[in-house]
This record gives C-alpha cells, sequence and structure tokens, in this order.
C-alpha cells in the first residue's frame, strides 16, 4: 500500500490494536505480571521478570542481541528507528520469536524539529500519540527526581551549607523535557535572605540528566538507588565531592522513579511486542534504552532488536563501551542502516539534488558508511547493512550499494519497511539470521577498564573517528588527574560532539581525514559510571527551530490530535 497520501498518525490510527493484555500472553506474561494503563500498554512488575523469563525457554540462555545504528546523521533522515520495527516485523514474518526494545521519545524533539521516536509509515510502535506525548509519565518522574535533588541542594546552602559547598563548583543543574534556550545559563536564589543562595546555575534537557543514565543502566530498584546515592552535585573549597547520598536525597529519588523502572509493553502495527522503556541523550549519556528492558527481552525472544542513539560512532561505541561492558551483554549482530540520500549527501550532493540520479555522490558518499561499517568489526561483531528505500531511490543506486558493500565483505539488503511493514523486512530479516549463525560474534570492547582515562579518550578518537591526535587543555588534564585521583579511573568515557560528522566540526560530512579532535571539558556521572567528555561545542540544552514542530500541532473538539508526524 503506498503511504504517500497518508502521515504517521493517520497511517497509526488506522491499525487495530490488539489489547495489551493479551499482547502480554504472547510472551508467556499472565495478568498479575503486568499493570495496564489503559487498554494498550502497560508496565511490566519488577517482581515478575525473573519469573516470567523461566516460563519462557530459548533457544539459548539468552536469546540474540542486535543493534541497530546508521551512518552519520544528515538532515534528509535515516530511519533506525523505522527499521528496528521493521526488522523486529519481518523476524516475526519468518517465523522468529523477536521483540524491538527502543527509548522512550522526548518532548524536545517531538515539539521541536526532528520529530518522535516510534517509527514511520507501516513501521510503527503504537499508541504512537501516547508514546510520543507523556506516555506511562517515566520522563516526568525522571525530571521531578532531579529537580528534587537540585532542591534538597539549595536548600541545603540556605540552611548553613554544612557540607562547605563551594557554590562556584556546583555541578548539579536543573532539568526540563523541552528545548528552552532561554533556560541554558540562569542565576537562582534571587530575592535576598528569605529566599536561597544566589549563584549561576542552568537547565539541560531532561534526556541529558544523569539521573536518566542511571535509570537506563540499573538492573534492580536497589541498584538504582545505590547509584543515585553516587551523583556527584559538587565539591568542597578542597575540590571533595559532595554526594546525593550525603544530602540524604537518594531514598526520596528512588521512591520518585518506583513506577517508572518497570518497562513499558507496547506494540508494532502488526501486533508484535515492543518494549519501550528510557530515553538518555546520545551525546552525554549512553543513547539507548533500559538495561532491564533488554535483558527482559532477551529472555522472552529469541531476537532482540534494539537502537542506539545517532551514528555508529555515537550510538554503536556507547553501546558496546558503556551499555554492553556495564551490562555485561553480548551483541550478536548490527544493523547499519544507510539511505540513497544519505550516501548521495555525505558525497557531496546538496539537499535539493538528493532526489536525483548522481552516480559519483553516492560512490563517495560510500566512504562514511565503510568507517562504521569498520568501526564495528573493532568489536567483533559481524554487520549487515539495511538500505532504507525511499521511492525516490533507482534499483540502480540500490544495487551499486549493494556491489560495494560485497566488495567488503557485507551482505547489504533494501529494506521496503516503511511501505510495505514487515513484509519489506523480510529479506533483510533472512540476511541478519543468516549472518547470525555463519559469523558468530566475538565481542570485546574497544579498551580496557584499566587504561588510563586520556588514552580511553584519544583510543576512540583515534580509532572510532579517525582523529590524527586530541588537544587538550591543562585545565582539561588536570580534571582528568583529579578523576583518576577520587577514584573513578576505571569508569569508560562517554564523548559527547556533533552528531553530523565524524570530527568536532559538524561541516565536515563524509570520512574526514587529517583533522584533531579539541576537548574542552569533562565531567563525573558517578551514579551512571562513566565520565563525559565534551568536545566541539556540544549543548546539553537544545533549542527550537525558528518555525518548530510545536507550531503545527492542535487538537480539536473531539480530543483529536492533529500536525503530530
Amino acid at each position: 500500500m503506498s503511504t504517500s497520501y497518508l502521515s504517521d498518525l493517520e497511517i497509526a490510527r488506522q491499525t487495530t490494536m490488539t489489547p495489551i493484555d493479551r499482547i502480554a500472553e504472547k510472551i508467556g506474561l499472565s495478568g498479575d505480571q503486568v499493570e495496564c494503563y489503559g487498554r494498550f500498554k502497560a508496565k511490566i512488575l519488577l517482581d515478575s521478570i525473573t519469573a516470567a523469563a523461566q516460563k519462557q525457554p530459548t533457544t539459548q540462555p539468552n536469546g540474540h542481541l542486535i543493534l541497530t545504528t546508521a551512518l552519520s546523521p544528515t538532515p534528509a533522515g535515516e530511519g533506525k528507528t523505522t527499521t528496528s520495527v521493521g526488522l523486529t516485523d519481518g523476524l516475526n514474518r519468518i517465523h522468529k520469536k523477536a521483540m524491538v526494545c527502543l527509548r522512550e521519545p522526548s518532548l524536545g524533539p517531538s515539539f521541536g524539529m526532528k520529530g518522535g521516536a516510534a517509527g514511520g509509515g507501516y513501521a510503527q510502535v503504537v499508541p504512537m500519540e501516547d508514546i510520543n506525548l507523556h506516555f506511562t509519565g517515566d520522563l516526568h518522574a525522571i525530571s521531578t527526581a532531579h529537580n528534587l535533588l537540585a532542591a534538597i541542594l539549595d536548600n541545603h546552602l540556605h540552611f548553613g551549607n554544612a557540607l562547605r559547598l563551594d557554590t562556584r563548583r556546583i555541578t548539579w543543574n536543573r532539568v526540563v523535557d523541552l528545548n528552552d534556550r532561554a533556560l541554558r545559563k540562569i542565576i537562582v536564589g534571587l530575592g535576598g535572605t528569605a529566599y536561597s543562595v544566589p549563584r549561576e546555575s542552568s537547565y539541560d534537557i531532561t534526556v541529558a540528566s544523569e539521573v536518566m543514565a542511571i535509570f537506563c543502566l540499573s538492573n534492580s530498584l536497589f541498584e538504582l538507588k545505590e547509584r543515585l546515592g553516587k551523583i556527584i552535585v559538587g565539591y568542597t573549597e578542597n575540590k571533595e565531592p559532595v554526594t546525593a547520598s550525603q544530602l540524604l536525597c537518594h531514598g526520596a529519588m528512588a521512591a520518585l522513579l518506583k513506577d517508572a523502572i518497570k518497562p513499558n509493553l507496547v506494540q508494532t502495527l502488526e501486533g508484535n511486542p515492543a518494549l519501550i522503556h528510557g530515553g538518555p541523550f546520545a551525546n552525554i549519556a549512553h543513547g539507548c534504552n533500559s538495561v532491564l528492558a533488554t535483558k527482559l527481552a532477551l529472555k522472552l525472544a529469541d531476537y532482540t532488536v534494539t537502537e542506539a542513539g545517532f551514528g555508529a560512532d555515537l550510538g554503536a561505541e556507547k553501546f558496546f563501551d558503556i551499555k554492553c561492558r556495564q551490562a555485561s551483554l553480548q551483541p550478536s549482530a548490527v544493523v547499519v542502516v544507510a539511505t540513497v540520500r544519505a550516501l548521495k549527501y555525505h558525497g557531496g550532493a546538496g539537499l535539493k539534488e538528493l532526489t536525483q540520479p548522481n552516480h559519483n555522490a553516492l560512490i563517495t558518499g560510500f566512504a562514511n558508511l565503510q568507517k562504521h561499517l569498520e568501526n564495528v568489526r573493532l568489536y567483533g561483531v559481524p554487520a549487515v547493512v539495511a538500505i532504507n528505500s525511499f521511492p525516490t531511490d533507482t534499483e540502480e543506486e540500490t544495487q551499486l550499494i549493494i556491489k560495494k558493500c560485497s566488495e567488503i565483505g557485507i551482505q547489504a539488503a533494501k529494506s521496503e519497511h516503511w511501505a510495505h511493514g514487515g513484509a519489506g523486512a523480510e529479506e533483510l530479516a533472512h540476511i541478519v539470521v543468516e549472518t547470525i549463525d555463519k559469523e558468530p560474534a566475538t565481542f570485546k570492547p574497544l579498551y580496557p577498564n584499566e587504561m588510563p582515562l586520556l588514552e580511553k579518550v584519544e583510543t576512540v578518537c583515534r580509532k572510532i573517528y579517525g582523529a590524527d591526535r586530541i588537544i587538550v587543555e591543562k585545565n582539561v588534564r588536570e580534571k582528568f588527574e583529579q578523576f583518576e585521583a577520587l577514584g573513578f579511573g576505571h569508569f569508560p568515557v562517554c564523548i559527547a560532539k556533533t552528531q553530523y560528522s565524524f570530527s568536532a566540526d559538524p561541516a565536515l560530512r563524509n570520512r574526514p581525514t587529517g583533522f584533531d579532535m579539541p576537548i574542552r571539558d569533562a565531567r563525573i556521572s558517578a551514579g551512571a559510571g562513566f565520565i563525559v567528555v565534551l568536545t566541539g561545542e556540544i549543548m546539553t540544552m537544545p533549542g527550537l527551530s525558528k518555525s518548530p514542530a510545536a507550531e503545527r500541532i492542535d487538537i480539536d473538539e473531539h480530543g483529536q490530535i492533529t500536525g503530530l508526524f
């Protein structure tokens, strides 16, 4: 069926959804193991996860974990989420027991310019409107838990500052799940002695919160509370860290998250189970859904399809070096999403030229995809290329990509899941299964825990990005030395850079060479268990565009939302 005249929202509304208790039964969960949020979404109870896994033997102790990632993002779009959903439906169509695990959308992109995170066309998760808006309230709970710590911190300052926090060295900001550039730099505590201690501060977007990162890396409510207690909110004048546990706040924060930590169950348009849980930023955090949801899916299905944010240089690297390292996950395969349009863009074609045949640009831009594929191989995990098909693609262009992939030993498949759902992804599904069976993964992280922090940064920058060297100012080097002195030297690094280029310069498309990577700052995420390394001009609070999506979203007198994708 053609989707040329239907929006994603219209397609989603045409679908007759299966009641969520029946979706739960499909994966072996009984009614007392889920909490329904209306008819079509539910939370899975934590104490039921182990019992459910024991009732559902799979073909091996854990099912296969498949990561969906992509080449470097372009304004033309690549479609990782759509491909993840389409592949899951395709696997089920070829009689494989498969589930998809995705991140929860942030309201920032939903009302900004990027759009939602529920897929598109005939490869979506539903109920789409709920998922892209408030869903089950998880992001609001995370925002509240984060801001509770900020309020407790300022209250501590107001009542004498017994921990002797240096107000110039407070690192804990507030968050809101919207794009709002006016909040990037603020002053709090104005109004005199009856209010609080005046100081500079700022807001981050919720998905950049360390609480979000902790939420997605925790295996249990107890571990969540322990990690929250390790959050460093600032430093004393002697540069000693002050934590959330010292402020006696982590218990209350965990209490706010006791329902949010339960994984969310929904469905694809074709009635296959989907877990959507957590949504950390793919720059400041690891950009993956929760460990709890991933591990649950691995017990309940033979194939779990998940996704990491942005291109493979950011999302896949963090998935491997942070999430898989911390959660002891063993990925079986990686699907790298590419499009004809994106390859031509990286090959130098302008945005208005991407629908026109341009073999020279396509061949030139293939270098970007090839670098991402080389990077995946560094981790010992086999890769497959999904060519996300668009109506303007020619068969000759598609076959050229397949041929170029074959020349470097990679199988590629044209995938038409956007237009045809799972039926359009069957070839991709067959190739993924075949690759897993023929090429067993030998996963290993890029660097060992014991490597010094700056060497970890240099290893990622040189091997994954292709940089010649890193440039680190003296004050930033001193921060790394301080982190190691405080006992955080074994942490992995989480490098924040532009998603549009392997370099720190978003204008450098394709596969740039001969560039340096400037390291401008570093922060400890002690509870999440990694060091955030800032490069270039990365911001933790996005702004809205001149014409944000919010201007086109409306609701009529019958409660029907319009303009939402």
